[in-house]
């Protein structure tokens, strides 16, 4: 959605000229304004309309979007409050347009309606018959329903929320979670999605608008934020509405799970009669001395009303952003007529009105415009229908059926065998080790006879930010993988069957998406961070876990391997056992191995710092320049067989890989030629010293043997044109890589 066709644009751009400004675009942009209680920015708002508002000849304006979840209740906020808004925002010739994203996907997680998309669509339907009938003008208005769109765009919304976890912290991500009306400290970890999921709404539905409540202003700078980190120009303005308070004391917004603390679109004259006799209805501020305690009670509220107000009375809060938000509107007390709300606010907290009068006078305004509203849900027939429909699944939902396993089914669908052995691939680098290659053959090797998989998680190594998440780069990775797998062994490779996550995600996304929320909840974000990860680190790690416990649930294999020493193999196996066993009741547990290849590091040291090329080989290592030359200066004490990477080497290939020998070629006067078929046996004779086994005949006898090892190796990514072009990819990317970081 750029503004401005540049084609058409004077080469100088300082001068570019932006249409006249008009009184009908001054009157258009006051009235948009009137929506907010705040606007970021009102300048960048005057913008939009220039380039796309009244008489711009945009051919499909500005979008402003809003979200709200089908529950099967509406209070007066979200029914004649936003009707009124949604007016403002899309009178006729503004050229808007307002889109509603209904967030049916997320009820159905909520467990809404029993979980059946149908019925909560059907609710969706009903809210749409409660707008209409409070007044809301549907001309340019679009209904958009999230289990819809995400579901026929998977392709573009994941890997856009994707996108978005890889450029902010967990921290960040933390703000934004008063959302969900939660203290920071007690978070699953799927309220690090909702946030990242919200932020990619604005992108997804192309909104230039972000017309929420002030409660969801964080998420919404978040979007503002991400456009800086993505080089996007166009900013989404934030043109956040009021939260009207609850009708009792202390209650900074309504809740739809205390029917007293707001009027309901379907509450009757009684009802609101009730409700507002028993409203609180203050004529000056409480004192409050602790402020300390005051700061404990709820980390949320300061989030909830940007304008200072000391009495927070509801009722004069129903008076000033219902009663008297449309054009024109007056409000009658005790029979006298005010046009504006601040003659009644004063006249009130001076006493000339009483509670009594205010309330009657609010009791009836509030009637008159829910009447028309009552009126079409007893006389249209489709409306009534809908109205009974929605009462029944409310009856039925108390007595809520069993609850269905959402989850990707790679077994149903064909892609997997059932009862395999499952691993997966690291985290791709630009550099790939050969140490890599032979723990995943290590790992695979550990499954026996039963059926094989390699799983390849290229979106969660787009939100590790693994080469830069550049896709291309990733896809490289998975190349040379492959082929230097299957060059170093053949036999075991032709067993294994190979997954794309992406491909397996997209064979079904709703549910696997689902399921990864459902892990989310399921575990404290602590328990997903575990004891390694800090709140700097990027949030897409703590995503990237959820993932992965999601990818396990979709091959539901008899065994999964994982790397012994990486320290997020604890994490892994607590997260995979935990969510079977509480969350897929009658899905077998898989057994939870590690293992690993031996060490092939050729030196020790004090850290990583001190790390250079030559400690150890890589995939795409010269076998004339290296193969000979990093072993030879590799750590080899006389005797010492703690650390000795030549053994080491010895024992992943030639006893590991080959399942051979060594052997070892000496002169008659140092011993004569000796072999060796396994590890412990070339310890014991390397351990006496010297003089029965010395470092430069070992060494002699490795070397050959690595170099053999890197021919193969670069053989199979030279008999491969798309590999071959993979591992110049590769190499040119570490480059950028290192340049960059040697930007930082």
């Amino acid at each position: 959605g750029n503004y401005i066709n540049t084609s058409t644009m004077p080469a100088d751009k300082n001068k570019a000229p932006l249409r006249e400004w008009t009184p009908e675009l001054q009157e258009d942009l006051d009235r948009i304004l009137t929506v907010g209680e705040e606007c970021i920015s009102p300048a960048e708002l005057k913008t939009l309309l220039t380039v796309k508002g009244r008489g711009s000849d945009h051919p499909t304006g500005f979008n402003l979007y809003d979200g709200f979840e089908p529950s099967g209740r509406m209070h007066i906020a979200q029914g004649v409050f936003k009707a009124m808004n949604v007016n403002k925002c899309t009178a006729p010739g503004t050229n808007s347009t307002f889109i509603f994203w209904v967030a049916d996907w997320f009820a159905l997680m909520n467990d809404k309606m029993g979980g059946d998309l149908a019925k909560i669509q059907t609710v969706g339907k009903y809210l749409q018959e409660v707008w209409k009938a409070a007044g809301m003008d549907l001309t340019n208005v679009q209904f958009k329903w999230a289990s819809e769109e995400i579901t026929q765009h998977a392709d573009q919304y994941w890997p856009t929320m994707l996108d978005v976890a890889r450029r902010f912290n967990i921290t960040r991500i933390k703000k934004c979670c008063q959302i969900m009306g939660r203290l920071e400290g007690n978070l699953t970890a799927a309220q690090i999605l909702y946030p990242l999921m919200q932020c990619t709404d604005v992108f997804f539905l192309k909104a230039d608008v972000c017309q929420l409540g002030v409660d969801q202003r964080k998420v919404n700078m978040l979007a503002r934020e991400y456009c800086e980190a993505a080089k996007i120009k166009h900013k989404p303005i934030i043109l956040s509405h009021h939260m009207l308070y609850g009708l009792k004391a202390g209650q900074e917004k309504m809740s739809k799970s205390d029917p007293d603390s707001a009027i309901f679109m379907e509450d009757a004259a009684e009802d609101v009669e009730r409700k507002i006799r028993n409203a609180y209805c203050p004529t000056k501020g409480e004192e409050t001395t602790d402020d300390a305690a005051v700061e404990q009670e709820d980390a949320g509220k300061e989030s909830m009303h940007l304008v200072k107000d000391e009495i927070k009375n509801p009722c004069l809060d129903y008076i000033q952003n219902i009663i008297f938000s449309p054009p024109g509107a007056t409000f009658t007390a005790a029979g006298i007529t005010y046009t504006d709300f601040a003659t009644v606010r004063a006249k009130f907290l001076e006493g000339s009105i009483s509670e009594d009068d205010l309330k009657s006078g609010l009791i009836d305004a509030l009637n008159v415009l829910l009447e028309p509203v009552r009126h079409h849900f007893t006389t249209d027939e489709n409306a009534k229908n809908l109205l009974a429909l929605v009462q029944q699944y409310k009856k039925e939902s108390l007595s809520a059926g069993e609850k269905v396993i959402r989850r990707l089914n790679l077994v149903e669908l064909g892609r997997v065998t059932a009862g395999s052995h499952l691993v997966f691939a690291p985290v791709p680098n630009a550099n790939p080790t050969l140490q890599e290659a032979m723990d995943i053959l290590a790992l695979l090797e550990q499954g026996g006879d039963k059926p094989l998989v390699l799983y390849l998680s290229d979106w969660s190594a787009r939100v590790c930010n693994a080469c830069d998440a550049d896709p291309k780069g990733l896809d490289a990775y998975y190349k040379v993988l492959i082929a230097s797998l299957k060059a170093l062994a053949p036999a075991l490779m032709e067993k294994v069957q190979i997954i794309y996550q992406s491909e397996a995600i997209l064979a079904d996304p709703s549910n696997y998406w689902i399921s990864v929320i459902n892990v989310g909840r399921h575990f404290q974000l602590n328990d997903v961070m575990g004891p390694e990860m800090k709140d700097s680190d990027g949030a897409g790690w703590v995503v990237a876990r959820l993932m992965k416990t999601a990818d396990v649930a979709g091959v539901e294999p008899a065994s999964v391997a994982m790397v012994e020493s990486s320290p997020e193999t604890a994490v892994m196996k607590n997260l995979v056992q935990s969510f079977f066993q509480n969350q897929l009741p009658g899905i077998n547990c898989p057994e939870v191995q590690v293992g690993q290849a031996p060490s092939l590091l050729l030196q020790q040291r004090e850290s990583e710092a001190h790390k250079t090329e030559n400690d150890e080989y890589y995939l795409l290592d010269d076998p004339k320049v290296h193969g000979k030359s990093k072993l030879k200066k590799a750590f080899c004490e006389p005797g010492n067989t703690s650390f000795c990477p030549p053994i080491s080497v010895a024992t992943a290939i030639c006893f590991g890989l080959r399942k051979g020998e060594l052997k070892i070629a000496r002169a008659p006067e140092n011993g004569g030629d000796v072999s060796f078929s396994n590890r412990a046996d070339l310890e014991a004779a390397f351990a006496q010293g010297e003089q029965v086994l010395h470092p430069g005949d070992l060494k002699g006898a490795v070397i050959p043997v690595m170099v053999e090892t890197l021919d193969q190796l670069a053989a199979a990514i030279k008999a491969d044109g798309e590999v071959t072009k993979a591992s110049k990819a590769l190499k040119a990317l570490a480059k950028k890589l290192a340049k960059s970081k040697g930007k930082k």
